[in-house]
């Protein structure tokens, strides 16, 4: 049966990398796929992996209708044997229900691949009605590492290296940015902490180090 598949994970974990290892697999068997993504790294109509792999991709606009793009598609003799949507978290919630509605009445596979919540903890729209509708949910098992060792489980935006908690939620950038806008994973204490690999190293005592008192 067709599945409406959302591989998660935090930023850095392999998302895109398997989305494109999904894609070479398929390709490899005659199948042909779509591809959506939106706001990628490597700019509008890519997908692209931080290993330096990229493809083309259809951009997805704001109120596209992506069942009917499909249907277009397909209605003028067109292949499309599965598809996969990579950084859904920033699809609207009607555009996952249009992914949904692909999967049970176009009877393709959808793989999608996104971050789960934002940099302020924050359920992503697109994520959250995913969640909701997904047949499957798959965390990525490549773990993506805080800068103490620990198992990442968050998203934290930079400003120079520190750690801000306001803005808007969609800010396009990437990790290990220090001196722009750019993004960093942490494990959660660190996050809560918002101590971030330049902070921590900015002092010489950590925050982290317990009080020890003398005799």
């Amino acid at each position: 049966m067709p599945e409406l598949v959302f591989f998660s994970g935090t930023m850095d974990c392999g998302k895109s990398t398997l989305a494109l290892q999904i894609e070479h697999n398929r390709s490899a068997r005659g199948l042909q796929g779509m591809i959506f993504t939106r706001d990628d790294r490597a700019g509008e109509g890519k997908l692209s992996s931080r290993l330096g792999l990229v493809t083309d991709a259809v951009e997805v606009e704001d109120g596209q209708d992506l069942y009917a793009y499909l249907v277009d598609h397909l209605s003028k003799g067109r292949r499309a044997d599965y598809v996969i949507a990579d950084e859904a978290q920033f699809l609207a919630p009607e555009q996952i229900d249009q992914l949904a509605r692909v999967v049970d009445d176009l009877a393709l596979d959808v793989y999608a691949f996104g971050i789960t919540t934002d940099f302020r903890s924050k359920l992503f729209p697109g994520s959250q009605r995913l969640v909701e509708l997904a047949d499957r949910v798959e965390v990525l098992q490549v773990e993506a590492l805080c800068w103490c060792g620990a198992r990442a489980t968050h998203n934290a935006r930079t400003i120079g290296g520190q750690m801000v908690v306001e803005g808007a939620q969609v800010v396009v950038g990437d990790v290990n940015q220090p001196d722009d806008i750019g993004y960093e994973v942490l494990c959660r204490r660190h996050h809560r902490r918002r101590m971030t690999a330049a902070t921590a190293h900015a002092g010489a005592l950590s925050p982290d180090v317990l009080p020890v008192e003398t005799v």
